[in-house]
Parts: structure tokens; sequence; C-alpha cells
């Protein structure tokens, strides 16, 4: 009986079911498309971390550079001097430096990993080479690196060095700079070199701990011509060119990666590091794991994932405020408005049918039958305004993806480092200071997961005992004499 009538009621008031399933299907599909879009910033924001950090990696740790000694610019200083026979001399020299930070202990790196809620921690050093052809006539002249002219090209791309021809004491020079990164080979599921893909070639083999041998970032081998089986020198050190790897997003970690001690012998920095990479065992304990490593490691900056985000802008900083702002709070009022309304809906609909319901009463239906019969209808019509809601919401996300906006994010100084091994933010003095900020551009999309169309059935199921709550109330108030009333 409940469904024959539930069925014939809904047949007969297909207007006013379509009217109040369509209100509460607007305000499920507007919860659908904020939630996929704020999905979708958080993994384009995520994407953008990954790029500076390397996947895995829940912080770094960094000891901050120190400022030069007075009289000092902290700058590398060069000079050639021709021999007396010659009136033109042409020399080429380099200058191989530990960019951004001060250097750790490799020690610190078991330190890190001792301690509570650390489950794996990496060293990484971070150099900067700067190399110098010159061609200078007779007697001494001294350069000591100047500023950027052009050529930088963010963390991966340069070093924020003198790039192009520099002239100067009748001389003229070409200056070129380049990135290097050691990366442990040993531990290669953390550090930057995991946000970079092998595209030619191999990676490094356990085993190359020491061995001559460099991966090239893509970018930098085609301006520079490189592939594997060819060979570039560092510092008078032929190292070959075992593959090339291409960055997930944005611009590599560094131009060229080798294994982690010949960059500590390149650049004197025995047993030294730039940085530790640090994933925690638990996400929910990385601040736990942050203060455990402050308290117990002096000297050092501890740098989480949650710190970078904290200094990504741009349009993606904006969309996803407006989207965790105004877009949830716009969602809740448009989905209290579609609930009241449809509350009020399904009232007006009862009072409308007072003889239907006196006559059932008098005809011995008792005020909760009546009322489970009404609340029934609401559940029906907030289903009905479920699937349209989340055909609707799924739509609107596929739409946002088909689309696919794109975002910029920048990114700036984190106060204490830690980006990407050191090349960017929280940089040292002078000549080997990073940029402060970079732009990627992020690709919208707006993924649906299922947890989105579960809480769409909720709410579905919800504004339906909510509508179904009004009318019902509505309903228990009427007396068989209401019906006859009606009828005079």
């Amino acid at each position: 009986m409940f469904f024959t009538y539930l069925r014939r009621e809904l047949r007969r008031r297909r207007k006013a079911a379509l009217v109040v399933a369509s209100g509460l299907a607007l305000g499920i599909a507007l919860v659908i498309v904020v939630s996929s879009v704020s999905s979708g910033m958080s993994k384009a924001q995520d994407k953008v971390l990954e790029s500076l950090y390397g996947l895995g990696t829940d912080m770094t740790v960094t000891k901050a550079a120190t400022a030069p000694k007075s009289g000092s610019t902290g700058r590398p200083r060069f000079e050639f001097d021709a021999k007396d026979n010659d009136d033109e001399a042409t020399q080429s020299t380099d200058r191989v430096m530990v960019q951004g930070f001060q250097t750790l202990a490799s020690s610190t790196v078991a330190e890190v990993g001792e301690q509570d809620g650390v489950a794996g921690a990496v060293g990484g050093l971070s150099l900067s080479v700067m190399k110098v052809d010159g061609q200078f006539k007779r007697g001494e002249f001294k350069q000591e690196g100047g500023t950027s002219q052009g050529g930088g090209r963010g963390p991966g791309g340069g070093s924020g060095m003198p790039q192009g021809e520099v002239r100067g004491g009748g001389a003229s020079f070409d200056v070129n700079s380049y990135t290097v990164y050691g990366t442990d080979v040993t531990q290669q599921d953390l550090g930057p070199l995991t946000s970079s893909k092998i595209t030619s070639g191999r990676t490094f083999k356990t085993t190359e701990t020491n061995a001559k041998v460099a991966v090239a970032d893509s970018a930098y081998a085609k301006e520079k011509s490189l592939a594997t089986g060819k060979t570039v020198t560092i510092h008078g050190t032929k190292f070959t060119i075992i593959g090339v790897s291409t960055a997930d997003s944005g611009d590599a970690a560094a131009n060229l990666y080798i294994p982690l001690q010949q960059a500590q012998t390149l650049s004197d920095s025995k047993d030294k590091v730039t940085t530790v990479y640090v994933k925690a065992a638990d996400s929910q304990r990385i601040d736990g794991v942050k203060s455990a490593i402050q308290k117990n490691i002096s000297g050092t900056t501890v740098t989480t994932s949650a710190d970078l985000a904290d200094t990504v802008s741009g349009s993606l900083s904006t969309a996803s405020d407006l989207a965790a702002g105004v877009g949830k709070w716009l969602s809740f009022a448009v989905l209290a408005a579609a609930f009241l309304v449809a509350g009020l809906l399904t009232s007006s609909a009862v009072s409308r049918r007072v003889r239907e319901f006196g006559t059932l009463k008098a005809l011995g239906w008792k005020s909760g039958r009546v009322t489970r019969q009404v609340v029934g209808e609401a559940l029906v019509n907030g289903l009905i305004g479920g699937v349209l809601g989340i055909a609707v919401g799924l739509a609107g996300a596929y739409a946002v993806t088909a689309v696919s906006p794109t975002l910029t994010a920048e990114l700036g100084s984190s106060g204490g480092g830690g980006m990407r091994g050191g090349m960017m933010g929280g940089g040292g003095p002078g000549f080997g200071r990073q940029s402060a900020s970079k732009a990627l551009d992020i690709a919208l999309t707006a993924p649906v997961s299922l947890s989105v169309i579960v809480t769409a059935v909720a709410l579905a199921v919800a504004g339906g005992l909510i509508a179904g709550a009004f009318g019902g109330w509505r309903a228990s108030r009427l007396r068989p004499a209401d019906a006859l009333r009606r009828v005079e």
C-alpha cells in the first residue's frame, strides 16, 4: 500500500516533485564542483611542491648561510695573468662552490634518521659552478664575480650568476654557470632527482658511489648538446653522461647530477652535505618530527612541505583561497537554501492536501502512517535530486578538466630555506644567491573522488529527510475535521 500510494502521488505531482528535486540538485551539484576543484588545486599545489622537494619528501634540514666577513663580497675571485712573452693569452678556469647554505656534517643524516617518527633520511650537496674563458692582454686582470646579466633560469636552469660575455681591464671573457647536485646513489627514493624521470639512458647504480658518471637534465642537455655516452668536464674532472632526465613539472633541481662523493671532492667538502631530505613515517607526525629534529640537532633549520605551501602565491593561491573560502560558503548557502525551499514546498504541498489526508485519517490512518507517507515522498524527491545533482556536478567537473585552465604558482623564499636543496630561498649571500621567486604554470583539473559521491548521496538523503520533516510535521497536525471544513 505504501509504495502503491507513493508511486501514484509522485506521478500526480510531477511538477512539484521536479521543483523540489531541482533545488536539491543545484546545491548538491555545486558542492561536487567546488569539492572537485578544491581537490584539483590541492593536487596542483602538491605538484608544485614535488617540483621543489622531490617525491616522498616531507621536510628538509639545512643550515642557513653566514654573512660574508667584513670587506668580503662573498663572490668568487678569478685571477688571470699573461706571461711576459704573450701579447695576448687565452685561459679557462672554473670555480665550484657550495650553493645556498652552510654545509652540515654527513653524520647529521644518520642523526636525523634516528629521530622518532623518521622513516628515511638522505643527504645531498648542492653546488654551483662558474666557468670563465678569457682572452686578455699582457698584465694582470682580476675579475670578482659581478651581478647577474640574464641567462638565469630559476632553480634548475641557472645559478643566478653572470652569463655571457664580460669585458674589463682590456680583456674579454665568456662566463657560463650551471648547477650540480651531489646525490646519494644508494638512496635514490628521496631528494630532488625523484621529481624527474629518466627519458634517455639510465639512472645511477647503487655501486657508483664514487664513479665519474652524471645524469643531465634534458633542458641543459639540449642547450649544451649533451647525450648519453658524451662527457662533460667539471673542474678538470671528466664525467660520462649515463642518462638524461626530464622534470615532471617546472625546472629541474639541477643541470647535472653526480654521485655525492664526487661532488664532495670537487667542492673540497669531504663528508659534508647541504641538505638532508626527510620522509616521515606518518604524515600526521610531521610537526612532531620537525620539533624533535630542531630540539635534538642544534643549529639546523627544518622546513616542511606545509612551510613551502605557505610561500606559494599567484593565481593558484588566489583560486585556492576562493574555492576554500567563497566557494565553500557559497555551497553551504545554496545547499541550506535548497533544503529550506524543499521543506517549505513540501509543507505547502501538504497544506494543499488537507482534504486528502483528513479523509485518510477519517478512514483510520493514524498520524504516524500519514507522516511516513509524506516523508517517503520527500525522501524519493531528495534521491531524485541527488541523482540529478551528481550528474550535473560530474558534468561540471568534467568541463573544468576538459578546459584545464592554467594557473600560475609563484614560489617565494620560505625564510628558512630548504627549497630544492638550497637552490631557492634562504640562499647564501652575494654571488651564490638564487632568485627569490619562480613561476610555474599548472593545468587545473577537477578530480571527483568516491568520497565526494558518497557525500552527495548523503546530502540527497538529508535533503529529503529535512523536507519530509517539514511536511510530516504539518501532516501530523491535521485532523479529520480539517477535511470536513475544506469540503464546506
